[in-house]
């Protein structure tokens, strides 16, 4: 569990982004140092109350009115400053922060993604940024305004009657004793709400994305079950925290109220010994009123600051992840597409063995390849080395000659294209999700050709609004097919030298699937082409086919070749007819 100095460390760099914010940050000072003032300012016309009631003339009752309005109007201009510049300041430290930990994001790893539950990554963007935004505004503002008021009111105090304050003050270490206990309370279960947080967009998620198959399958209940143990996970841990909150607070009010009524008593008690005359009686217990309010805001405000403390902690902790190791330095310009992969081994974190055990393979220039074998042989897990999404455990991949880890990330993935069975389009229109990225400044008439070329024009041209459509959360207006089709496009717009196709053409239709062979035939010319399939049928007319088993090459070769040979291909291809017939 951090200690409290890594929580005053984690709160002191999230002020480090109050810097470029820095002169509306001064207005707001300001503006709760004018408010703060004002406070032993109305105690201290309290004495004026006294000396009118005791000579009510016109001239005192103008003075003392004026007096009044001016310390309001003062007043009241110190709340605006202080209230909306500390508003602008903590929006604009939480738009900071959401950016910066979005940026950062999308440039993590892909094992980072394996470990992380996408509930809990969007979680962090969303609710986490927020309980910041608490801890960077309303924190701020009860802080500085309540504390500055205490301070000045204190100081007020002390010059009235420093004997009479003392006495008040041996109540302060007994609240920041309360405090401290209390802030690790706070802390402990901010962790949770978030870990429940997490979990309640987790489910939500998957149930509102997945909501065909929780009909189809009658799930409807089973998610419900989800939903309210993850819900109910966060309703206890959110009650545990106010709990915590409704103890200290009550117990520190009494406390202060204990050394507020030890000092009003012994204030009596001067004022009938006449030590003490009404008007400085009046003062002195105003200010001493006025100063439970704001000692109250600062014991209440801690339980926002742990929260935020708590929060920032989560988002730094992201923020401070490693990025994609970019150790590439080479601009590779066209590549001709030959790949080559020499003793190539990967594991996974946390594995205890590898995915990829030593694989050698030369693929030429313009050439196909297929890698086939059954479910978790190692095939997506090799093709996914070649972009860098993972990188190598030994061994080497080169293109052209040049290993891949020398050649910049943005100059290695501009030479694939990648066609998954797993499309991803975005909400927004089918020109944008084809001239997709770096793709974007592409012509109408680039983006038209690439679409006759994938099978996706004819389609496109008679939806309502053609290639200005808006295709829908993740292309939930199209079908499969479409959507297969329209990730081809991509692909052949892109034109890089090397395409991925991973399982292109699984679970569609027999239409369907005919259109797709015939799209990805045409962007299959002069590539370098790598297809993972489970479909035998789909390959038979590839150069090359590589039967991967256990992360191992168990046989490669032409397809007629690899039948005669009466090995691990020839078993996959009978099994898979003899399931087909």
């Amino acid at each position: 569990m951090a200690t409290e100095a890594t929580a005053g460390a984690i709160y002191k760099r999230l002020l480090t982004y109050l810097g470029p914010q820095k002169w509306y940050f001064l207005l707001s000072i300001i503006g709760f140092a004018m408010f703060a003032a004002s406070a032993p300012a109305l105690a201290h016309l309290m004495g004026v109350v006294e000396e009118t009631l005791n000579e009510p003339t016109q001239e005192n009752i103008f003075l003392l009115v004026s007096a009044l309005f001016a310390v309001y109007l003062f007043r009241g201009i110190g709340t605006f400053l202080g209230k909306y510049f500390t508003a602008l300041v903590g929006r604009e430290i939480v738009h900071a922060l959401r950016t910066q930990l979005f940026n950062r994001m999308l440039r993590l790893p892909s094992q980072y993604y394996d470990n992380e539950s996408s509930g809990r990554v969007i979680s962090r963007v969303i609710f986490d940024v927020e309980q910041v935004n608490g801890a960077s505004t309303k924190a701020l503002t009860t802080v500085v305004q309540e504390g500055l008021t205490v301070t000045l009111l204190m100081g007020y105090l002390i010059w009235l009657d420093y004997t009479l304050t003392a006495i008040f003050l041996v109540v302060i270490p007994v609240i920041g004793g309360l405090v401290s206990l209390a802030s690790k309370f706070f802390r402990r279960y901010s962790r949770r709400i978030q870990k429940s947080m997490g979990q309640v967009t987790q489910v939500t998620n998957e149930s509102i994305s997945g909501y065909r198959e929780v009909r189809t399958y009658n799930a409807t209940s089973v998610e419900e079950q989800r939903f309210l143990k993850a819900s109910n996970e966060n309703r206890k841990q959110v009650m545990k925290f106010a709990l915590t909150n409704a103890i200290n607070v009550p117990l520190s009010q009494q406390v202060i109220a204990t050394g507020l009524g030890v000092m009003i008593y012994l204030m009596f008690q001067r004022v009938a010994s006449g030590t003490m005359d009404a008007g400085e009686f009046l003062q002195f217990i105003t200010a001493a009123s006025l100063i439970a309010k704001p000692l109250r805001a600062l014991t209440d405000v801690n339980s926002v600051i742990q929260k935020g403390v708590t929060a920032a902690e989560s988002v730094f902790s992201v923020l401070d992840t490693e990025t994609e190791k970019d150790t590439g330095t080479k601009e590779l310009g066209k590549s001709t597409g030959t790949v080559e992969f020499k003793e190539a081994r990967f594991r996974y974190a946390q594995a205890e063995t590898d995915a990829i055990k030593g694989i050698n393979l030369n693929i030429k220039a313009g050439t196909s390849v297929a890698f086939v074998g059954r479910s978790g042989s190692g095939k997506t897990t090799l093709v996914n080395l070649l972009p860098r999404f993972y990188e190598l455990t030994s061994g080497s991949i080169s293109i052209d000659g040049h290993p891949i880890n020398e050649l910049t990330l943005n100059s290695l993935r501009e030479q694939i294209a990648i066609v998954s069975q797993s499309v991803t389009l975005f909400n927004c229109s089918i020109r944008e999700n084809i001239a997709y990225g770096s793709l974007a400044d592409a012509s109408d008439e680039a983006v038209i050709e690439a679409a006759k070329a994938a099978h996706a024009h004819e389609f496109i041209e008679k939806l309502p609004e053609g290639y200005d459509t808006q295709v829908g959360e993740n292309g939930v207006m199209l079908s499969g097919g479409q959507r297969q089709r329209l990730a081809i496009a991509r692909a052949i717009l892109k034109n890089a030298p090397i395409l991925i196709l991973d399982e292109a053409t699984s679970a569609l239709d027999t239409e369907s699937e005919r259109h797709i062979q015939a799209a990805m035939e045409e962007v299959m010319k002069g590539r370098t082409t790598l297809v993972i399939a489970h479909r035998l049928s789909t390959i038979e007319n590839v150069d090359t086919i590589v039967v991967i088993d256990d992360g191992q090459v168990v046989e490669s070769g032409p397809h007629q070749k690899l039948l005669n040979q009466q090995g691990a291909y020839a078993q996959l291809h009978q099994l898979q007819f003899a399931e087909e017939e």
